[in-house]
């Protein structure tokens, strides 16, 4: 097995706190009234206000009985915010207190403005390893400041489809936030296009990336966050059905990270794909992160994960020959999955 250490049960509790309150105050934030609107077959709730003799709309997300629920008592959130406010501050000193890595100054300011933007109200979805690095809020575990939880890049993701039918978009845009942290555009051999941008003191990269349901990875648009983004094969696996998350910097930012055991199995599946090429210490760290996750989510979560490798395998043979061939390098992951099968 996978030898990982745990937080305690309180810091694991206030951080599932943290979130939940960070939820709350995502609604509070509603001016006018709750509209719950159809498109294409699926349901979500819009905050619709006058500003003047105009009707704006706000996005706030797509009907869940969470959201419904939080929704029916908004009035009482937003009487709440400051207490709120003090309370979330409370728990991230605790969070740190318990040595918790959290985002360092640069990275949290960026995710924080980004947030407040509505880049992860609006869909987007952070993946990469500082998803990975959420899991040790989500799932209770330590993790150390090593080469496994390091990155210069900040990669999010999201569905196309969804920006488009959303209606709504990041303000300030995306560009603007990223520019304001002195973040320059990278030009694209697709003229107009830009799916990743460059901050000039660090080298720091964030890229923007959407599923490819096509042969070749082109780039697409996302209309909701105002960019574009490198299309990929796999991603429509780690992003679907992603969870709610709390960046430990200031009072926690509200972000939305894939869920645990798919992003180990999509591990698997780039940690083989990155062989093909010149990735290979990548593809060592991703089969490095998988590990880690299949030990505890063998142990705390077996059914989840057996889902997430089921419905994997059962997308085609490419998949499963990936998945498969990775685990050739990984057997105590494999025998892990083994036993919840």
């Amino acid at each position: 097995m996978v030898p990982f250490l745990r937080h305690t049960a309180i810091a694991h509790a206030a951080y599932h706190d943290l979130v939940s309150l960070l939820l709350d105050e995502a609604v509070s934030e509603i001016k006018g009234a709750p509209t719950l609107r159809e498109r294409d077959g699926r349901h979500y709730w819009y905050d619709r206000y006058r500003i003047g003799d105009q009707i704006a709309e706000r996005y706030l997300g797509e009907d869940t009985n969470a959201l419904r629920q939080r929704i029916e008592k908004h009035e009482s959130l937003r009487e709440d915010r400051d207490a709120s406010r003090k309370e979330r501050a409370r728990l991230v000193r605790l969070l740190r207190g318990e040595g918790f890595l959290g985002m360092d100054n640069a990275t949290g300011s960026l995710i924080h403005a980004l947030s407040k933007a509505g880049l992860f109200r609006l869909g987007g979805t952070l993946v990469g390893t500082n998803a990975f690095r959420a899991y040790e809020g989500e799932l209770g575990i330590r993790l150390k400041l090593d080469q496994l939880a390091m990155t210069n890049d900040i990669d999010i993701a999201s569905f196309e489809k969804l920006s488009f039918a959303i209606g709504d978009t990041a303000l300030p845009s995306v560009d603007e936030t990223l520019k304001g942290f002195e973040f320059d555009p990278v030009p694209s051999t697709e003229l107009g296009q830009v799916w990743r941008w460059r901050q000039s003191k660090s080298k720091t990269l964030v890229e923007f990336l959407t599923p490819s349901f096509e042969e070749d990875e082109g780039l697409k648009p996302l209309s909701a966050l105002g960019v574009s983004a490198q299309s990929l094969h796999y991603l429509n696996y780690l992003i679907s059905a992603p969870i709610p998350s709390a960046a430990i910097y200031r009072d926690g930012a509200l972000i939305q990270i894939p869920r645990p055991e798919r992003f180990a199995v999509h591990k698997l599946i780039v940690s083989d794909r990155r062989r093909d090429g010149a990735g290979s210490l990548k593809s060592k760290k991703d089969l490095q992160q998988a590990q880690l996750l299949i030990a505890v989510l063998a142990e705390d979560r077996p059914t989840d994960l057996k889902e997430a490798y089921e419905h994997a395998i059962a997308v085609g043979p490419q998949w499963r020959k990936r998945i498969e061939r990775a685990l050739d390098r990984a057997p105590k992951a494999a025998d892990l999955i083994n036993s919840v099968l």
